[in-house]
Formats: structure tokens, sequence, C-alpha cells
């Protein structure tokens, strides 16, 4: 079992940035896939940004150039850093890791970008 506990959310200015953090915890080894999704009122789910264990990186259209996915091994920790935001990036933002097959989900942290 992996744990996922997503944190940074708030509410910030268009243009702005931020930063979310998920930490890993419980069976972690193995982990192949860590991403972030997320999902804005009255949409589906979407893929914002992943990372595979061996550090390959992949970003929506709509991102790309502005977020970027660092990981810290030491801490198990993955983040989203997040420049230049829109308001249309405002959505819950949901950790996501794979192990064996098995995907695993954070509760999710709200970002609302707004003025």
């Amino acid at each position: 079992q992996v744990q996922l506990v997503e944190s940074g959310g708030g509410l910030v200015q268009p243009g702005g940035s931020l930063r979310l953090s998920c930490a890993a915890s419980g069976s972690i080894f193995s982990i192949n896939y860590m991403a972030w999704y997320r999902q804005a009122p009255g949409k589906q789910r979407e893929l914002v940004a992943g990372i595979t264990s061996g550090g390959s990186t992949n970003y929506a259209d709509s991102v790309k150039g502005r977020f970027t996915i660092p990981r810290d091994n030491a801490k198990n920790t993955v983040y989203l850093q997040m420049s230049s935001l829109k308001p249309e990036d405002t959505a819950v933002y949901y950790c996501n890791a794979v192990q064996f097959g098995m995907a695993y989900w954070g509760k999710g942290t709200l970002v609302t970008v707004s003025s």
C-alpha cells in the first residue's frame, strides 16, 4: 500500500506561482511513475505532469513551459512547481502513484487562481 498526501494548495492571483507537494509513504519501493492530475468543476480529471522512476517527464500541452515536476528522492516527495498561473488552472490537484500496475491517489488539494 502506498499513501499519498498532497499539500500546498491555496488562492493565488493570475500570473502568480505556487508549489504543490506530494509525500509518499508506506510500501514505496518500485513506484514506477508519479504524476499530478487535476479536476476542474464539471470537467474530467486530466493528467497535468508525470515523472518516471528513471526521471523522464511528461506534461500536458496546456502547462508546458509553466509547470515542472521536480522530485526529492530522499524525502519521497514529488512537487508540482506552477508558474504563470491562469484562472483556467483552477482545480483540485491530485497526486498519483503507480506501483506494480496499481494506481494510488491522494485526496487532493484545491488551487484557485483568481484576482
